[in-house]
C-alpha cells in the first residue's frame, strides 16, 4: 500500500513539474521589441503603459465614441479603420481585447496586411466583402470567402489577409482582436514605402522584378487607410 501511495505522489509530482515547464515562458509581447536598459529611470513596461491608481478610474477610462461616426474612404484604398485600443481607451490596459471599425467606399479596398499580436474576427455591418487569408509557407493557400450582412469570418494572428467591398454601396465591418494593441503591417506599404527604403537589389531579386518597376513602387504614396 506504501508502495502504491509513493508511486502516485511521485506520478503527481512529475505531471506538476512537467505542467510548471510548459508554462514557464515569457509573456507574449505588446510591442514591436523591448530594448534592455541598465537605467531604470529610461525604462518601461513591457506593454507600454503605466497604470494608474484604480481609485482614480473614471467611466471615461472605459469607452470611446469614435466607432458611431463613419471613417473617411476617400482615400486611394476606399478604406478606413477606426480602432479601439488601448491607445483610445485607457482602460483597455493588460485586458487582451479590442476593436476597430472598417469602412468601405465601393469596391473599397482594406489592402493585405497582418496583425502580429492579435486574432481577427470580423463582422459584417452592412455590405458585401469579399475576405481571405493566405497560409504560411510552404503551402501559402488562399482561404477566402464572400460575406453578407450579419456573417462573421475568421484571419488567424500573423496570416496575411484583406476585405474588399464587392458591392455598389458603402460596407461596414466591426473586427474584434485579441489583443489591446494588435499593431498592423500593410504589406505593400511596409515592403515600398520603408523609411529608408530597402535595397533596390533585395526587392527585385525577391519579387522578381525588374529594377525600374521596383523604383516606380518605391516612389509611390502609398497610402494609411488607418486613423490614430
Amino acid at each position: 500500500m506504501k508502495k502504491m501511495v509513493a508511486n502516485t505522489l511521485a506520478y503527481i509530482a512529475l505531471f506538476a513539474m512537467a505542467f510548471s515547464l510548459v508554462y514557464a515562458s515569457d509573456p507574449s509581447p505588446l510591442q514591436d521589441f523591448c530594448v534592455a536598459v541598465n537605467d531604470t529611470n529610461a525604462a518601461v513596461f513591457v506593454n507600454g503603459k503605466f497604470c494608474q491608481d484604480p481609485k482614480l478610474a473614471t467611466p471615461n477610462d472605459f469607452s470611446f465614441s469614435g466607432l458611431r461616426l463613419p471613417g473617411n474612404t476617400s482615400n486611394q484604398l476606399g478604406s478606413m479603420v477606426t480602432p479601439a485600443s488601448v491607445a483610445q481607451i485607457p482602460g483597455l490596459n493588460t485586458l487582451g481585447v479590442s476593436l476597430a471599425r472598417v469602412d468601405y467606399a465601393p469596391y473599397g479596398l482594406n489592402p493585405p496586411h497582418t496583425h502580429p499580436r492579435a486574432t481577427e474576427i470580423l463582422t459584417v455591418l452592412e455590405g458585401t466583402l469579399y475576405v481571405g487569408f493566405v497560409t504560411s509557407n510552404p503551402d501559402n493557400r488562399l482561404i477566402s470567402k464572400v460575406l453578407y450582412k450579419g456573417d462573421v469570418f475568421v484571419f488567424p494572428q500573423g496570416l496575411i489577409h484583406f476585405q474588399l467591398n464587392v458591392g455598389t454601396t458603402n460596407a461596414v465591418a466591426i473586427a474584434s482582436l485579441s489583443s489591446q494593441n494588435p499593431g498592423v503591417i500593410t504589406i505593400a506599404r511596409a515592403v515600398f514605402g520603408s523609411k529608408p527604403a530597402i535595397s533596390v537589389d533585395v526587392l527585385t531579386k525577391a519579387f522578381q522584378l525588374d529594377k525600374d518597376v521596383v523604383a516606380n513602387l518605391q516612389s509611390k504614396f502609398w497610402t494609411d487607410n488607418h486613423t490614430y
